[in-house]
């Protein structure tokens, strides 16, 4: 049997698995229907609903206003209001949906084998970071259907409607492969281009998500792939989500064979789940029909099934999957780059332990968390346990860079409750992507140390923080909804929006008795007009600065912690948001005699003066003690209008503009991805050690 025949038999077999659950998952599907014939447009629990707002107020996938305008005059209940907003979600797109899914379209590349001297398509496959692609296993099953497999991007007409010339990559099973028969899915290493380029540098990838709230039941799925191995084609919106089982999602919309291997993406362009095939009508013996009723036979085609609805693996699952393999150290190093979103950390959960996969990586030697040395404000490293109260993962081995320096991650504010080991290999991941661009040795997230202060800074937080405020409250006036209690910090807090939307360009004049909440309310409104980010993410981003800077316990909190799990040898610090502030007060803590080769400052508040002058150091002095300052910044980023910092700060400094996705404008991955950022970086860093060798 050759690939292809190969392939159309695996298919089938999972079409069958899924005519088996599509029957099972009757009751739910039925009772699903019954709530919209009623009027229910999206019949989830009522959890996941909370789940799915919440993600899309977050994340900016729904205007504010626009909610705002949909609520307005209504009272309604907290289900009622989670409704509302999905239902804008669904009925209002911005202009941006048609450019992001264009770019998602991008990531999609059809997939074919070449066999007997004939080239046949087989499937469809994405990418899920700068060198991995994703696609079901009956479509690459094994290493060596890899070696006879290539992927083609740019496989589509153009806005001409002409061919464009599709570019071709090899896949590399050596380098990286992983299977499960079970889920379906296959994740291969794309080769680079000739030039050493990786796939992802060029056509982009998507970024897997394991969190909650990425799609519910009545919402609209879009798919992109290559039906019947055709140019690439698109299946957008006019098909809903019908049942969420436990690894798959069944779904109504219009796929054909060619399709298997799709990403199926939600309208903000994450993908939720992997396509695998559809699901086909069948009697009791579980045989397949024909659309005329009659049992279907292999000759008929597959345009004669009668399918009844599709399927895709949910990325949650195969996201677990990962997570419990044990691999070593080069292929965790490519799981990690598929973004800290994702959940994997080294390829493995902690504490979990291996399980078998049908296709897995060689088995490597397991670093063992309860003795991974751990930096605990010196150059010396103490093994700690892995349930240590503020230890776990908190920093980098001491053999770091083979000691020469240590690697400083100082992480924003909003870090509450989540886990330290994740956001290093987030921060990590983002590096890494940047340094993969710039041409130079990635790193490894044991070669960063991850002051942690989060939860330290949210405990600190708590006396001045405002009661907790209804969505209704949120959206009417998100101005009083993130204002720090205090009279001393609210004031400053103010003084911060007044000040950042002056620099954004807003006419005005300086404020005198009552004008003052007037300019505060429209400040914020500016800024969310000129930078695309919600309203309410900024007004808590100069909350918790101003929270920070007036309040001297809670500067106290962050300070000592940070001060406890920072190395006192050679440094370079990378520090984000919030973190650059903390970095300049933690510089002033650790005295001249600190050595800093390099001072990164990202997405930075640090030019505005309301902000330097509340430095410990007094004002826009530049640290004596850092060799080299390099800043980032963003002009849509709301918390950068004080850039560049060289209007104030004076002494050695160098800064870029960058521009970031409107939607993640003050993300730190977004700045660290970018290769002049990361460049910097990279060279600060001994390269021997960033390759993982010995000097």
């Amino acid at each position: 049997m050759d690939i292809a025949d190969e392939v159309r038999e695996k298919g089938l077999r999972h079409a069958r698995a899924a005519a088996v659950r599509y029957r099972r998952s009757g009751t739910v599907r039925d009772e699903v229907r019954r709530r919209q014939s009623e009027g229910d447009a999206f019949p989830d629990s009522p959890d996941l609903l909370a789940a799915r707002a919440a993600r899309l107020v977050q994340r900016q996938g729904v205007p504010v206003e626009a909610v705002m305008e949909a609520t307005r005059g209504v009272r309604l209940d907290r289900p009622a209001m989670h409704e509302r907003i999905l239902g804008v979600a669904k009925d209002l797109q911005a202009w941006s949906f048609l450019p992001r899914g264009a770019r998602a379209a991008r990531t999609v590349a059809r997939i074919s084998v070449s066999e007997n001297g004939r080239e046949l398509p087989i499937g469809t496959g994405f990418l899920v970071s700068p060198r991995l692609l994703l696609t079901n296993h009956h479509v690459l099953p094994c290493p060596e259907a890899v070696r006879q497999a290539f992927a083609e991007f740019d496989a589509q007409v153009g806005v001409d409607n002409t061919p464009e010339v599709a570019k071709r990559f090899t896949l590399d099973p050596d380098a990286f492969f992983v299977a499960d028969e079970g889920l379906d899915f296959a994740l291969v290493l794309v080769a680079p281009e000739a030039g050493g380029r990786p796939a992802g540098e060029i056509f982009g990838w998507n970024t897997l998500s394991a969190q909650p709230g990425k799609l519910v039941i009545g919402e609209p799925v879009n798919i992109v792939g290559h039906p019947g191995g055709r140019l690439k084609e698109i299946s957008i919106r006019e098909n809903r989500l019908e049942v969420r089982l436990d690894d798959f999602l069944q779904y109504q919309t219009d796929t054909e064979p060619g399709s298997s291997g799709s990403p199926v993406y939600n309208d903000q362009w994450e993908v939720t789940a992997l396509h695998h095939g559809g699901v086909p009508r069948t009697d009791d013996q579980d045989r397949i029909l024909r659309r005329d009723g009659q049992v279907w036979q292999a000759g008929d085609g597959d345009d004669a099934v009668d399918w009844v609805s599709n399927e895709g693996v949910r990325v949650s699952s195969i996201l677990r999957h990962l997570v419990t393999l044990r691999l070593d150290g080069a292929w965790t190093a490519l799981l990690a780059e598929m973004g800290p979103e994702s959940g994997l950390q080294d390829g493995r959960a902690a504490g979990s332990a291996p399980t078998a996969s049908p296709v897995t990586a060689p088995a490597g030697p397991a670093e063992s968390a309860a003795t991974r040395p751990v930096m605990r404000g010196s150059s010396e490293a103490t093994t700690v346990s892995p349930d240590e109260p503020g230890t776990t993962g908190l920093s980098a081995d001491s053999a770091a860079f083979g000691g020469a320096l240590h690697l400083v991650f100082l992480h924003g504010r909003g870090q509450q409750g989540r886990d330290p080991e994740h956001l290093r290999r987030y921060w990590t991941a983002g590096l890494n992507g940047g340094l993969t661009r710039a041409g130079l040795p990635t790193i490894t997230p044991g070669d960063v140390c991850f002051p942690f202060y989060g939860d330290r800074l949210a405990e600190a937080l708590r006396p001045s923080r405002p009661a907790p405020h209804s969505l209704e409250e949120i959206f009417a006036d998100p101005v009083d909804a993130a204002a720090p209690v205090l009279y001393g910090t609210r004031r400053l807090y103010e003084q911060l929006i007044v000040e950042a939307a002056a620099r954004a360009g807003m006419p005005g004049t300086r404020p005198t008795g009552g004008e003052r909440a007037d300019l505060v309310h429209g400040g914020l409104s500016w800024l969310a007009a000129v930078t695309d980010l919600d309203r309410l993410a900024i007004a808590a981003i100069f909350a918790d600065v101003a929270a920070y800077l007036g309040d001297e316990r809670v500067r106290e909190a962050v300070l000592d912690t940070v001060l406890r799990e920072t190395p006192r040898g050679p440094l370079v610090i990378v520090s984000h948001s919030l973190g650059t502030v903390v970095a300049l007060d933690l510089l002033i803590r650790l005295g001249p005699a600190v050595n800093v080769g390099l001072l990164v400052t990202a997405g930075s508040p640090l030019g505005l003066d309301t902000v330097y002058r509340s430095l410990l150091a007094g004002g826009p002095k530049r640290p004596g003690q850092v060799a080299h300052w390099f800043n980032a910044w963003c002009p849509t980023d709301p918390v950068t209008v004080g850039c560049p910092l060289d209007d104030d700060w004076q002494g050695e400094l160098v800064e870029t503009c960058v521009t970031n996705p409107l939607s993640r404008v003050h993300d730190v991955e977004e700045y660290l991805a970018h290769p002049e950022v990361a460049r910097e970086i990279g060279a600060a860093l001994p390269a021997a050690y960033a390759r993982g060798q010995k000097a």
